[in-house]
């Protein structure tokens, strides 16, 4: 898929999630896509260790969304603990 594409999932990715999610997450534009790419990242090993994607199989929209919404879940933790 190559980097421009993985950034393009991302940033979809992202985006809903933090749609998903209740109350506001801080962060731009990148904020979003790297969320989104880490979300999808999470999805896919995990996946992989539960054993619901072979190896080199990439996780689908819904897993991946579900990962970003964990991963904005530990960032928005991790920013509130750090600002205050």
């Amino acid at each position: 898929m190559g980097l421009i594409g993985t950034l393009l999932v991302g940033l979809v990715v992202g985006a809903i999630a933090k749609l998903l999610m209740p109350g506001r997450q801080g962060g731009g534009i990148v904020i979003t896509t790297l969320l989104g790419v880490a979300g999808a990242l999470v999805a896919t090993y995990a996946g992989q260790a539960v054993g619901w994607y072979a190896a080199g199989q990439g996780a689908g929209w819904i897993a991946s969304i579900l990962g970003a919404i964990v991963v904005l879940w530990v960032y928005g933790r991790f920013v509130k603990r750090s600002a205050g």
